[in-house]
């Protein structure tokens, strides 16, 4: 039975601030409490795993959290395709909706003292429901955030995908400061990353209201974009779609090495925990400095990558990222003191923000927007889904086998190489840089 892509609607007006904000705080708002799972890794696991020793619970635990990824394609493949069938708007309010009954579900469930196996299964059910609910967020608000801004702006506006998650990370590494400051570490265990988490969930009806009031995109165009074409068969979709392989493939690679990137300075509180024996105080401190940066300076990328080309943009930094890695985790490990640990991670912070928000605005523009919100949500769900949640297990695996504190290091330049080459090979997709490019 043949099949049609609606034939799209007058070209769309400019969005006011406050509807792209709600995409925004949303984003933030679902980031905020998944990532406070990974902040809390270590008292979690002596919540719901206490038996064994110390580095097995936490192994755990993060094995927990990296479950979370495997139902992230299915989530991807789901709200991602209802992005594009029933609108951005439908899709982005189902995501955020499941994403609270998982944060309040993870925040309550009674620890493994209280009701013994179930209090490990219970998390492990939780993670899965947020993992397919933050699968599906990332296509339908990319698309939506794409769809809403002029195309020569789409790098700024996009940068938000990002920004906001680092909101989200600097909000929870306030919130973890002041938590460990405060609270003693049993306190933490028993109670201090619950608050943690339904802080986040206290804000969820918010963010499901400002969803509701959002316009929809789809089916909009740019007066300067082609309308939406018309695909009769599922054999001429399937010919429709083979020039965007490249992309799939190049932004697999791409959003892989920033992943592993990302969460392996996600993982730098367990890490200065764990493997360096730092005070509480002064490890979630670090997640306020690396917030802090990664929004300034996503951002100032996504302004960049609009004036300059996407390549550029993403190649140089990450260039001098792949560099810095190893002499920076080597800082940390010998040094040893607030300005060397605060310095080493301040520049992988800002060279990774910086090349990262490209390569989003760059896969979200080279893909038509009839497949926009599904494929860009699969792409990003199989790339993190593999690395994004083994990168924590891995790091910790390579720690405790090897005994190397460097071992970090090895792990994310492997990645970042990885990632290089594709942004080499990858067009540009700028409009402002394909109108000077010779053919």
């Amino acid at each position: 039975m043949s099949t049609t892509q609606p034939q799209g609607s007058p070209p769309l007006g400019r969005i006011p601030l406050r509807h792209v904000m709600a995409v925004f705080v949303g984003n933030g708002l679902e980031f905020y409490d998944f990532l406070t799972f990974s902040y809390f890794a270590l008292y979690i696991s002596r919540a719901f795993y206490p038996g064994g020793t110390p580095a097995s619970g936490l192994l755990a635990t993060l094995a927990t959290f990296g479950a979370g990824f495997l139902t992230r394609p299915i989530g991807a493949i789901v709200i991602g395709r209802m992005g594009d069938r029933l609108g951005r708007k439908p899709a982005m309010v189902f995501s955020f909706t499941l994403m609270g009954v998982a944060i309040v579900g993870l925040a309550l469930t009674p620890s493994y003292a209280m009701i013994g196996p179930a209090a490990p299964v219970l998390l492990l059910v939780f993670r899965l429901v947020q993992g397919f609910a933050l699968g599906g967020e990332v296509g339908p608000t990319t698309a939506f955030m794409a769809e809403a801004a002029p195309p020569n702006r789409r790098g700024l506006y996009l940068s938000m995908q990002y920004a906001t998650q680092d909101t989200a990370v600097l909000v929870a590494g306030i919130v973890g400061t002041l938590l460990a400051a405060h609270l003693t570490a049993q306190q933490l265990q028993d109670w201090g990353w619950r608050a943690a988490m339904l802080l986040g969930a206290s804000i969820v009806p918010f963010g499901i209201l400002l969803r509701r009031t959002l316009p929809e995109t789809l089916g909009h165009t740019h007066p300067d974009e082609p309308a939406p074409v018309v695909v009769a068969t599922n054999r001429d979709r399937v010919a429709r779609s083979r020039p965007y392989l490249p992309i799939v493939v190049f932004g697999l690679m791409m959003l892989t090495a920033g992943t592993i990137g990302s969460y392996t300075l996600n993982y730098m509180t367990t890490y200065a925990l764990d493997t360096l024996h730092l005070p509480a105080t002064i490890s979630f401190s670090l997640l306020i400095l690396n917030g802090g940066l990664s929004m300034g300076f996503e951002a100032l990328s996504g302004w960049l990558s609009d004036r300059f080309g996407r390549k550029p943009v993403m190649i140089i930094p990450g260039v001098l990222l792949v560099l810095a890695i190893f002499p920076c985790f080597w800082v940390i490990d010998h040094v040893r003191t607030l300005p060397a640990l605060y310095g080493a991670e301040a520049v992988m912070a800002v060279l990774a923000a910086v090349s990262s928000v490209p390569v989003i605005v760059t896969i979200t523009e080279t893909l038509p927007a009839h497949i926009r919100s599904g494929a860009v949500a699969t792409i990003y769900a199989f790339a993190i889904s593999i690395f994004g949640g083994s990168t924590q297990f891995v790091i910790k695996l390579l720690l405790t086998r090897t005994g190397n504190p460097l071992a970090p290091a090895y792990y994310w330049t492997a990645a970042a190489i990885m990632g290089l080459v594709a942004m080499s090979l990858v067009k540009e997709s700028a409009p402002v840089r394909r109108k000077l490019l010779v053919p």
